[in-house]
């Protein structure tokens, strides 16, 4: 009898917990396989981290693109995109931002070969490119388009960080362009390559992580914002993004106070 009563309660609770579906778009080592059979990543470990930390809403992520993520949102098929920046094409979406607090940073990565040295990073006209399809770079005005980028750059656009290392190590592309945290999983992963890679001094862009929750979604920003707080106030953000040299944060504090962990 207890037992049953028990498995009644849990069960109203979780009907009664608000579903918040966050948009999962591969992009490792936030999302690696965004389908839900095989998905892995920090944003899988964030939503287990927060319906662990209350029981009012249950995320679950839903398998999204990067170039669709905006249609996405705009009509309810998801209600928050993660991991964002509201000046990455969200302008124009009826969409509130919550600040994270969580820093990453963009880098330009080159194989390391004699006499090359930090200037050649200084000058990206000639050189070919690797860049992200749908990413948006500051050197290129944030512009994402990919006709203007293969004609301005002479970019190779493809869909994968790894895949962009491999072309600069193959001698198939002079640059790429890799976010920090998937350069040192890379290279934890792939530790042979270490040594043959140059990365630059140089930063593309430092951005700051948001959520981008939609007009009408069942959870409020406020409260998405004061959930995030009560992780980082009990060590669960740095848990999960500080090994991926992922800077932990206050919301409302400069880069200056960023964290994260060193080899």
């Amino acid at each position: 009898m207890w037992v049953g009563a028990i498995c009644l309660v849990l069960a109203g609770s979780l009907s009664a917990a608000e579903v918040v579906k966050v948009g999962g778009a591969h992009f490792p080592p936030y999302v690696v396989k965004s389908n839900l059979q095989e998905s892995s990543g920090l944003l899988p470990q964030l939503l287990e981290a927060l319906n662990r930390e209350q029981s009012e809403y249950h995320f679950i992520m839903l398998p999204t693109a990067i170039v669709r993520r905006f249609s996405d949102l705009q009509r309810g098929r998801i209600d928050m995109a993660i991991f964002e920046n509201p000046g990455w094409g969200w302008q124009d979406i009826d969409a509130d931002a919550v600040d994270m607090g969580l820093e990453d940073a963009e880098l330009f990565v080159t194989r390391n070969e004699e006499l090359r040295d930090q200037q050649y990073f200084e000058q990206l006209q000639g050189k070919r490119l690797a860049l992200y399809r749908g990413y948006h770079y500051g050197f290129a005005g944030f512009n994402s388009d990919p006709e203007y980028l293969t004609r301005t750059f002479n970019a190779n656009l493809g869909h994968s960080h790894d895949s962009n290392l491999l072309m600069v190590l193959r001698g198939r592309a002079d640059i790429a362009l890799v976010t920090r945290s998937n350069l040192y999983d890379f290279l934890e992963r792939n530790r042979e390559h270490g040594r043959q890679l140059l990365i630059s001094d140089r930063i593309d862009q430092v951005y700051r992580h948001h959520a981008m929750i939609r007009a009408g979604a069942l959870i409020s920003p406020e409260r998405f914002a004061a959930l995030l707080e009560q992780l980082r106030a009990n060590g669960e953000l740095a848990r999960i993004f500080s090994p991926y040299r992922i800077a932990v944060t206050s919301a409302a504090a400069d880069s200056s106070a960023a964290e994260y962990a060193a080899d």
